[in-house]
């Protein structure tokens, strides 16, 4: 059995609030070279107070555009998060999968509404 690497998320990001995009960057900047050399990994949202779609979309969703579901599933495991916090992860894990499988289609949709086409 391999060793697991734990993440501890509080001590990356310097505090207990997972709100912030560059905050969850940080969080996938160090799984990506992890991820890579074939590691598992804990992800421990110990001693975190509020965490929102956002960081997560940052931290975790866009693992998506760099690894396959299978790798991801295999390499990670989320510790000391909530129930309604988990179903959160679930939501951004499911968002995340169909952005990157149509991501040329979502972005053509994206820049319709908010109305950035030339």
């Amino acid at each position: 059995m391999t060793d697991k690497i734990t993440i501890r998320v509080a001590d990356i990001i310097g505090n207990t609030l997972c709100i912030a995009s560059e905050d969850g960057q940080k969080i996938f900047d160090k799984l990506v070279p992890l991820i890579r050399n074939g590691k598992h990994i804990v992800i421990s949202f110990e001693r975190v107070s509020i965490i929102i779609s956002l960081f997560l979309n940052a931290a975790i969703g866009q693992l998506y555009g760099t690894f396959s579901e299978g790798q991801i599933r295999s390499q990670l495991e989320v510790s000391n998060m909530a129930e309604d916090d988990i179903e959160m992860l679930k939501r951004v894990v499911e968002n995340a999968k169909s952005y990157y499988a149509n991501r040329e289609g979502y972005d053509k949709a994206w820049e319709k509404v908010s109305g950035d086409e030339e």
